[in-house]
């Protein structure tokens, strides 16, 4: 058998027997060796035929194991113990329980513990059904029952437990437990069911049950080892306890369940041990050696700790004793010291742990140790000094040790020739060499290894010959053993010689069978005889023919002893002993010793040994049982030593140590009949039996040794189970072989206790009828009978509805009692038991009464209802003990009576659910229910009243109407069905449409909406343009969709186009014409009736600029351009349109004309250069109408008779031509004309020169305008000529002087006189004056820069908003000096900066945002881009889409239905807001716990909440979002009770005088109220740190402000000082005024303006004037920080960092502002303006006041735009404040209507007023927004009046327009609707085109230009004349006088600009333009003009207002006077 088949047998072998039926385990017979068959098979015949009357203890009840053995050894399994397993009679209980409600109950099957082994609870019934697991029904693994939340309705049931018998198979059902459930009161919590310690192993589950009750209902925690549970999913907590699966070792340790409420605390305590299965390794595995070794076996245990060890040889135990030894903490380790053959076999190790064993074993073979030779040498011939080697190799064991020797001698160890060596190989053999490295005549010989260990010896030997001459070495005498055999050698050494031989008296040997001679030389005397073999022997040995040499030696023989066999005769106690040990035959002197059992024999044994020459005694004078043993006689002499062992035998005859006496045995009880004897050999003890008679006993037989009786190891009779047959006589018998028998009889009476002999087990009653219970009764007298009711002892006197009657039975010994009951009731169904008791014991008799009833009324509930149905399901709670037979069901409307009922019979009892059917939809019934057993019928169940559900309706809506709206909208409106069609209450209407035109698909697209009354309207969006549709709409309930109306149809109104018309083409036929064709667009875009198409077409400039716009409409497709520009770009666009309007423009389509003769050069110079040649300049026509291929100068002299003049060609590249060869003082006429391929073209205008030797300087550049894109080099040419040769000086206008160009990096003037500017920008527009000097004279020309900027930003604003978009519409701010190219609108939702780009045509004036997000807030902005880029982006206006967040209606009810654990909710309530609902989240709890369940639903009706408390009122949260946001409804509900009752309102935590929620509920409101005062101390400190902090940092600011504004600029400025500063801070900056007088503090917290006349320093009008405060705020220098950006604020909030803008922007500058406050009216002596402000928040450094707050207000001009406030990016917080600053002083109420809106930034250089605008180029097109990359300032400008107050609006500032253009043109479109604007339009030219003439000095005199910047101020009632005024005007202006012109009548030319200015009209707050005044008539000489200064936003200029100035010049009058401000 190998050892893993073996493993498996042991562990599979499992046995057990009991007295009926025999069990085997399967495994039992699935061994794959048949080796163990045979015992099992014996084991099964033992068993087969076991009956109760062969029962043995010896076979029934012990420990058995198999066998196996082969040549090896012999093991053995591990014990097994059958047991036979009697059939007893038990009864098992579950007692009542009591539980609180809400709490858990717990019920356990009490099983009788003779029994409990073998019994186990298989299921629990209630009410006679079985339980299913589940729900709140538990069943632990222990057996036990749990029931959590228990009900009122659990009391009504009963429990039973169902056990099944482990062997038997024989199945047993409890009685019947009741549950009393009480109402909750408040208490501690107590463990109902713990656990305890135990062990459980490795991989298995363990559930360790905790469970309490309480209330409040406990929570359980669990701890292991004092610590929380580990996250691990092995872990799991149920109401039955802790469950562990997969155990691990680590799971070991202190579970601690801890229960806990809030009135105290409990907690289980116990320990786990997991344990793992033993696993034994025995080794060394097999092992063999030698005798006498030592051998160590190690046993290695793994598994569970404290195990025993057990060892085993051959199947039996293994004893300590000389040679083996057990050590270690579990005897782990075996020693076998000096081990014997007999000690071999095998060994087996058992591990053994409370129930577990595991074993291995080991095969140890102990072979005989006696060494033996496995490798040797041979014989050799040697010359001397040839080395040589000897090696002899041996085994035994223990390993030996091998000795050399050389004829009998040991081998001489001579270092310088002999060497010996040994060595132990791996297998234990020794090995020997002997190494002779010169080897002499000596060294031969014979050479004899010797191998020895402790278990004998063995010896090999050879002869080494060395040559040379022979001779033998004397020889010693031989003693020789007689009988053992003897080697003589002979000695010789030399070689060669013949012969060896041997003599003996004489005779050559050998002359007998016992004598060998060996070649070598060697003599063996066999069985060596003392007479025949001692003696003399002679060797002899032949050198040499005839020559012999000899030696003798003598042989001596000795004589072993020999002892005389002997024996120890048969004796007993106290007898004589004398045994003699006599030795026979050997050598005297022979020694002889004596040993007992191994040892010496001491002399106190009682032993005398007497010993003399060859003989020795050994006397006992006394024999005892000690001296029973082995004895040894030892011999010993010179030869050997002998031994002969005995054994000593002292038999004892029986005796009695206890006698057998008479007793009495209990019926039923074990017995014990007392009998001991001894002796020896161990006497054996029979009984025998007689049966009891009239006096003596009669024959005795013997006593049958069964299971039930048997003989115990001391003699005893056991007998287990007493019975009455077992009386009589009983004989002890003992008897050993030694002297005669000993007998004892004694007699047994059997007494019978008391013992119940008959009884019924069950039986019936019928309630209310008397019920007689009989019980009889036998035993020894007297007996007493007492009846008990479960539990409880039946008192007939205290309950007379029982009786009991006794009487006995003398014949039968017996006695019969009855019980009566009158009458037996409901609660009577229970255990009775009747007890009989005497004085030998007591007897019970279980019996079952089960009383019968009709049964009571079942519990109907409803599971499901539906419109024509409803499925009911009822529990039948008592069924009266008796099987239900029947149901009946009866139902009725509500209103009828019973009598009208319908009903439903004989329901099958099988069944406990029924259907009715063929109901009415939304009616109401009622229902009740019987039930009938054999004993009759219930009463009536509980009236239920039940609503079926609504069913669809049966009608269509009535009366469908369509009505188209719009290109995509039809409006259906409709009737509510008929009402007794509408089968319930209608939810809401399905409107089903589909388009029905070719194409489609003809499916319906539905769309929902809920009812609203009997009269519905509805409108489809989102539909196809121009197309039919086809209408049906459906009326649902909650129960569906009824039928449809029949379909109606409706066309959608006409939409324009969405595509252009196809295959656009464009030809040019002329220099002014062109054709234009295309193909209509695809029919289904077209989207209505095409009325004809559209042509737009404008011109495409060569410096980049668009011409005007112009369109031609045409239902042909093909149109003719007539008159366009020649050689001229033409951009060109066509599109259809219908009656909704245009459609969608192609794409762009580029044409360019043909070529033309060119118009006239625009200018023509002619300057003399010496006396012979004049040098002509002239300027490329205005119109070239192609290009330039020449140009041809003419010149003639009228007096020089010539009649053609000459003519010149020049390079069109060239614009100057030198002339030569002319006459000294001769006129000459100078003409050119430009030449293109078409031909020549006009001529130019004629000018006269005069060749000099002498000429004055004069410059052949042209003045003019020059306009350029910011950011470029630009070239302003001034060549000149001259003799002598003229200097060049370049000056810039500014204020009223000229300033010199200052030469830097970005601007240099060559060497021809040309200005070049680098990079230019906005401050560098503006007039440019070159002025040529010599001796004889100056010449100067005047340039006009103008610098194109990005276009301002567009006024954005809403028009109209949809669910699903936002129609947006916009002005165009002004365009920056280059025409519009197209608009980018951004948008996003309105909490993100996802902001998304859509790119709209420069011509659309309003855009649709469709797909959004329904009920939304939207952020929207819009930047025009121009040939330069984009521009500022407009403010950020907020559209919120229609719809909002759900609401709930309070006028719905929040629930449809309640139960007992169901509610259904009514999810029609919510109304969606206008946004479908796209999610339902229901949170609900019991009032008084802490955990919400979660619900989460998309369904819009009802939903279910299942699995509720009964009972219990519970907290609702609703939550509905769509995509507006979410809304909210709380409420609670309180489930019905169990029968169906309500229950009454919880009460509140403080009436219940829960202190924790009280504590909790006061507490946290104080802890709050205290962090927060704490927390606003804190901040408020923080504040006024920060508050003083910064005040500080203003003052040094302002200081540094005002420092750097008194700087003085590049050139020092001349004219009158500048006025007062203003100085602003909120609130840390204060408002100040600044003059030479001092400064004057107006205050932190409010914002004051004194404007006195005399702060004003002038005189003026005493009746009327205007006071204009033009407010600046010039940049600080920083070259890092953040851009203020004016667009992305809201009204009402604290302007914040943009944290979006990208890392480029953070290089930038700040912006500064100004704007114009004006007042006109009376003198008064002070005029103060007054504005208040208040902050809040505290973000980015902003200073916030305590109780403060700030909202902007809307402009009057629209209701949508929101005012722009400012934001930074970073900690910039003074321009925040300054931003905000901006908004406070508009001071509304005091600019009479007026408001103030941020409109454009420009950027200014901190060190002069020069201004300009940019874009950073590194930025993209949305984010830049104009954005300055030096410092800059703001522009302010009002809105305009309400119409009704347009007369007041005559004293608002207006910003002055860009362009040289007509006043009225620039107004924008809602300002020239106006009437104040019209009528002042009226009075002029609308749009006079008036071309730049700067070139001449007429035109420069015509003409001036603005100082101040952007605002004049303007008197309204002297706006046509002049004012009678003449004084002097202090305005900060410089007046550029000209040559024939005075500074006076500049200065008043300046006033009366700014007076005619006044009849203009204000811009809008895009700022796009303004209204100057045209009231002057034209004057001045040509020889007598004057030019204003370049203004100081050279953006703005006045058109025509020169000559009103001149004017009022002339008339001496006074205009209004304003001064400046300026805001630091």
């Amino acid at each position: 058998v190998t050892h893993p088949i073996y493993v498996m047998l042991l562990m599979s072998l499992h046995v057990t027997i009991y007295t009926r039926q025999k069990r085997y385990k399967n495994s039992l017979y699935n061994i794959h060796s048949f080796l163990f068959l045979p015992c099992i098979q014996m084991l099964k015949r033992q068993l087969v035929s076991l009956c109760v009357s062969f029962y043995s203890c010896i076979i029934h009840d012990n420990e058995y194991f198999c066998t196996a053995e082969n040549q090896a050894g012999k093991i053995r399994s591990p014990s097994i113990h059958i047991k036979a397993v009697f059939r007893e009679p038990y009864t098992v209980r579950v007692a009542d329980q009591r539980s609180m409600r809400g709490n858990v109950a717990v019920f356990k099957c009490l099983i009788p513990s003779a029994v409990q082994e073998y019994v186990s609870v298989v299921s629990w019934e209630k009410d006679t059904v079985a339980i299913v697991p589940g729900n709140r029904f538990f069943l632990t693994s222990f057996g036990a029952l749990y029931i959590s939340e228990v009900q009122k309705e659990d009391a009504l049931s009963t429990y039973r437990c169902i056990t099944k018998h482990k062997y038997s198979g024989e199945t047993r059902q409890s009685n019947g437990a009741r549950l009393s459930v009480l109402d909750p009161t408040e208490s501690t919590p107590s463990v109902l069911d713990s656990f305890q310690s135990g062990e459980v192993q490795v991989g298995h589950n363990v559930e360790l049950p905790c469970i309490a009750s309480g209330y409040p209902n406990p929570t359980i925690r669990w701890l292991k080892d004092g610590r929380p549970l580990p996250a691990d999913s092995r872990w799991t907590r149920r109401i039955t306890g802790l469950t562990i699966s997969d155990l691990r070792l680590e799971d070991s340790g202190n579970y601690i369940c801890e229960v806990t409420n809030s009135f105290g605390s409990k907690e289980v305590t116990g320990h786990l041990n997991v344990i793992e299965p033993l696993r034994v390794t025995l080794s060394p595995k097999n092992l063999k050696t030698g005798i006498s070794s030592t051998v160590i076996l190690s046993c290695a245990v793994q598994g569970s700790p404290h195990y025993m060890v057990s060892w085993y040889r051959n199947t039996e135990p293994v004893l300590p004793d000389q040679h083996f030894s057990i050590q270690g903490a579990h005897n782990e380790t075996l020693f076998i010291s000096a081990a014997q053959k007999r000690h071999s076999g095998a060994y087996q190790c058992f591990a053994t742990r409370k129930g577990q064993t595991a074993q291995d074993f080991s095969i140890i073979l102990l072979e005989d140790g006696t060494p033996r030779i496995v490798a040797s040498f041979s014989e050799r011939v040697v010359v001397p000094g040839e080395p040589f080697s000897l090696m002899c190799a041996a085994k035994g064991a223990p390993p030996p040790t091998i000795t050399w020797t050389l004829d009998d001698e040991p081998v001489a160890r001579d270092l310088s020739r002999v060497r010996a060596s040994q060595y132990t190989l791996s297998d234990g053999s020794t090995v020997s060499h002997v190494n002779v490295s010169n080897p002499q005549i000596r060294d031969g010989g014979v050479y004899r290894c010797a191998a020895r260990n402790s278990a004998g010896s063995a010896e090999y030997q050879a002869r080494i010959n060395v040559r040379g001459p022979p001779r033998i070495r004397p020889m010693k005498n031989i003693t020789a053993v007689a009988g053992r055999n003897t080697f003589i050698n002979c000695r010789v050494i030399g070689y060669p010689y013949y012969s060896i031989n041997w003599y003996k008296e004489g005779l050559l040997l050998p002359d007998n069978h016992r004598q060998v001679v060996y070649e070598n030389g060697t003599l063996k005397l066999s069985d060596v005889q003392k007479g025949m073999d001692e003696g003399a022997y002679v060797c002899s040995v032949l050198i040499q023919p005839q020559l012999f040499i000899t030696q003798t030696v003598y042989v001596t023989v000795k004589v072993p002893p020999l002892i005389q066999p002997f024996d120890f005769p048969p004796t007993s106690i106290g007898k004589l002993m004398y045994i003699a040990c006599v030795v026979s035959s050997g050598d005297m002197p022979i020694r002889i010793t004596w040993r007992k059992d191994g040892q010496e024999i001491v002399p106190s044994s009682g032993i005398t040994i007497d010993t003399k020459e060859f003989m020795s005694s050994l006397q006992i004078s006394k024999v005892s049982l000690k001296h029973n043993g082995n004895y040894t006689c030892i011999a010993s002499n010179d030869a050997a030593t002998v031994s002969t062992e005995r054994q000593l035998t002292v038999t004892v005859p029986p005796r009695f140590v206890v006698q057998p006496n008479n007793q009495d045995g209990i019926y039923g009880k074990s017995a014990i009949l007392n009998c001991s004897v001894d002796g020896y050999p161990p006497p054996k003890v029979m009984w025998k039996h007689a049966k009891a008679g009239i006096g003596n006993p009669q024959q005795y037989h013997p006593v049958p040794l069964t299971g039930r009786i048997q003989i115990m190891n001391n003699g005893s009779l056991l007998i287990r189970h007493v019975l009455e047959e077992d009386r009589g006589f009983y004989l002890c018998q003992a008897s050993n072989g030694v002297g005669s028998d000993i007998s004892k009889s004694m007699v047994l009476t059997v007494k019978i206790p008391a013992m119940i002999t008959s009884h019924p087990n069950t039986t019936m009653a019928k309630k209310g009828h008397l019920k007689e219970l009989n019980c009889t009764a036998r035993g020894e007298w007297p007996i007493i009978i007492r009846w008990e009711r479960g539990d409880t002892v039946i008192d007939p006197d205290r309950n007379p509805r029982y009786s009991i009657t006794t009487s006995p039975n003398e014949k039968t010994d017996e006695v019969l009692s009855t019980l009566k009951l009158k009458p037996a009731e409901r609660e009577d169904s229970v255990f009775f038991s009747c007890h009989a008791i005497n004085s030998y014991g007591e007897g019970r008799g279980l019996i079952q009464l089960t009383v019968q009833e009709p049964p009571d009324p079942p519990e109907l509930e409803v599971r499901e209802v539906k419109d024509r149905s409803m499925n009911l399901r009822w529990t039948q709670r008592f069924d009266g003990n008796s099987v239900i037979t029947s149901y009946d069901i009866e139902y009725k409307n509500k209103t009828d009576s019973w009598e009208l009922k319908h009903a439903t019979r004989n329901i099958s009892p099988t069944n406990n659910q029924a259907n009715i059917v063929d109901l009415h939809p939304a009616s109401v019934y009622s229902i009740r229910m019987y039930s009938y057993n054999a004993i009759g019928k219930s009463e009536a169940s509980k009236e239920l009243t039940i609503s079926t559900e609504e069913a669809q309706p049966d009608g269509p809506p009535m009366d469908v109407i369509l009505q188209p709206v719009t290109s995509q909208s039809i409006r259906v409106t409709w009737k509510a069905p008929r009402k007794e069609l509408q089968n319930g209450v209608i939810r809401g209407y399905q409107i089903g449409y589909r388009e029905n035109g070719p194409g489609s698909n003809g499916q319906y697209s539905i769309v929902e909406m809920k009812a609203t009354g009997d009269s519905e309207v509805y409108t489809l969006d989102n539909l196809k343009k121009f197309a039919q549709y086809g209408v049906v709409v459906q009326a649902f309930n909650r129960a569906g969709t009824g039928p449809s109306s029949s379909e109606i149809n409706a066309t959608t109104l006409e939409d324009v186009p969405s595509q252009p018309p196809q295959n656009v083409r464009a030809i040019s036929v002329t220099s002014d014409e062109a054709v234009i064709t295309w193909a209509e667009p695809p029919r289904l875009t077209l989207h209505g009736v095409l009325k004809g198409y559209r042509v737009v077409f404008w011109a495409v400039f060569p410096d980049g600029e668009w011409g005007e716009m112009q369109n031609i409409t045409t239902t042909k497709e093909q149109v003719e351009l007539r008159g366009l520009e020649k050689f001229t770009n033409y951009s060109i666009q066509v599109l259809a349109y219908t009656q909704a309007g245009d459609g969608v423009r192609s794409n762009v389509l580029y044409i360019q004309t043909r070529e033309d003769y060119p118009g006239p050069p625009a200018g023509i110079k002619a300057v003399p250069s010496s006396a012979s040649s004049v040098v002509v300049s002239w300027l490329p026509p205005h119109k070239p109408n192609g290009i330039i291929r020449k140009y041809t100068i003419y010149c003639s002299s009228p007096g020089s008779g010539q009649p053609l003049p000459s003519e010149y060609e020049a390079n069109p590249e060239l614009l100057f031509y030198r002339i030569t060869h002319l006459n000294h003082r001769q006129q000459y006429l100078i003409w050119a004309a430009a030449v293109t391929t078409a031909g020549r073209g006009n001529f130019s205008e004629k000018v006269t020169v005069e060749p000099a030797a002498k000429a004055p300087a004069k410059i052949l550049s042209f003045g003019g305008t020059v306009t350029t894109p910011w950011m470029k080099e630009v070239r302003l040419p001034c060549s000149s000529v001259g003799e002598p040769t003229p200097t060049i000086k370049w000056t810039k206008d500014s204020e009223d002087t000229a300033i010199p160009v200052s030469l830097d990096g970005q601007r240099l003037i060559l060497a021809n006189g040309t200005l070049v500017l680098r990079s230019v920008k906005a401050e560098d527009s503006g007039y440019y004056t070159c002025t040529a000097t010599n001796t004889l004279g100056f010449d100067t020309i005047i340039v006009n820069l103008l610098v194109q900027v990005p276009p301002d930003q567009p006024r954005l604003t809403v028009s109209t908003t949809s669910t699903s978009s936002i129609t947006l519409a916009w002005i165009p701010g002004d365009n920056g000096g280059s025409s519009i190219r197209g608009f980018v609108l951004q948008y996003s939702v309105d909490n993100t900066e996802e902001w998304k780009d859509v790119f709209i045509s420069s011509s659309e004036r309003s855009f649709k945002l469709d797909n959004l997000r329904c009920g939304t807030w939207y952020k929207v902005k819009l930047a025009a881009k121009n040939s330069v880029g984009a521009g500022r982006i407009s403010e950020i206006i907020e559209a919120k889409t229609h719809g909002r967040e759900p609401q709930f209606n309070k006028d719905q009810p929040v629930f449809t239905h309640i139960n007992s654990s169901h509610a259904r909710l009514n999810l029609q309530g919510w109304a969606s807001g206008g946004c479908p609902i796209t999610a339902v989240t229901l949170e609900f709890r019991p009032k008084g716990t802490w955990t919400w369940q979660n619900v989460r639903t998309n369904a819009t009706t009802d939903v279910f909440l299942a699995e509720l408390r009964e009972a219990t009122w519970y907290e609702l949260k609703m939550k509905a979002c769509n995509s507006a946001g979410c809304g909210n409804q709380s409420s609670q509900f309180a489930t019905l009770d169990y029968d169906g009752s309500t229950i009454p309102p919880i009460k509140s935590p403080l009436e219940k005088n829960d202190d924790v929620k009280k504590l909790f509920s006061i507490g946290c409101p104080v802890i709050l109220v205290t962090l927060g005062v704490a927390l606003l101390f804190i901040i408020r400190k923080k504040r006024k740190e920060k508050r003083l902090k910064r005040l500080r940092d203003a003052k040094s600011l302002a200081e540094m402000l005002i420092s750097k504004n008194n700087r003085s600029f590049d050139t020092p400025v001349k004219g009158p000082p500048q006025g007062p500063r203003l100085h602003i801070d909120i609130p840390r900056v204060q408002l100040l005024i600044e003059d030479k007088e001092g400064i004057k503090q107006i205050g932190e917290d409010k914002a004051t303006i004194p404007v006195t006349d005399t702060e004003f320093n002038q005189t003026g009008n005493p009746q009327s004037f205007c006071t204009g405060v033009s407010v600046h705020h010039p940049a600080l220098i920083q070259n890092t920080g953040p851009l203020i950006d004016m667009s992305d604020i809201r009204p009402g909030t604290n302007p914040v960092s943009r944290k979006s803008v990208k890392s480029a922007h953070s290089i930038r500058n700040r912006y500064s502002s100004q704007w114009t406050l004006t007042k006109c009216q009376a003198s008064t002596p002070a005029r103060t303006l007054t504005s208040d402000w208040r902050t809040v928040g505290s973000q980015h450094g902003i200073t916030v006041t305590e109780s403060d707050s700030y909202s902007a207000s809307l402009s009057q001009d629209t209701d949508k735009g929101r005012n722009s406030m400012v934001s930074t990016e970073s900690a910039s917080s003074t321009y925040e404040e300054l931003a905000r600053a901006y908004e406070h002083a508009k001071l509304e109420e005091h600019l009479q209507h007026a408001k103030f809106e941020i409109t454009e930034c420009f950027i200014s250089d901190s060190s002069s007023d020069q201004m300009t605008t940019g874009t950073n180029d590194n930025a993209d097109s949305m984010t830049s927004m104009s954005t300055p990359s030096e410092p800059g300032i703001c522009r302010f400008t009002a809105s305009p009046p309400k119409p009704q107050d347009y007369d007041r609006g005559k004293n608002v500032a207006v910003p002055i327009p860009h362009r040289a253009k007509s006043d009225y043109c620039n107004l924008p479109l809602y300002m020239k609707s106006d009437p104040f604007f019209r009528k002042q339009a009226e009075r002029h030219d609308p749009c006079p085109v008036v071309p730049p003439r700067e070139a001449s000095i007429r035109g420069l005199a015509q003409r001036a230009y603005h100082t101040q910047g952007r605002h004049v101020t303007m008197d309204s009632a002297k706006h046509g004349g002049a004012s009678a005024s003449s004084s002097s005007s202090t305005l900060p202006q410089r007046t550029l006088t000209m040559p024939g012109s005075s500074a006076a009548g500049a200065q008043s030319a300046a006033a009366a600009a700014a007076s005619a200015a006044a009849s203009g009209a204000s811009s809008s707050s895009g700022g796009g333009g303004a209204v100057g005044a045209t009231g002057g008539t034209p004057g001045g000489a040509s020889s007598s003009s004057s030019k204003m200064g370049g203004s100081r936003d050279s953006l703005l200029e006045s058109s025509s207002s020169g000559l009103g100035r001149l004017q009022k010049q002339r008339d001496g009058g006074a205009g209004a006077y304003s001064k400046s401000y300026t805001l630091v």
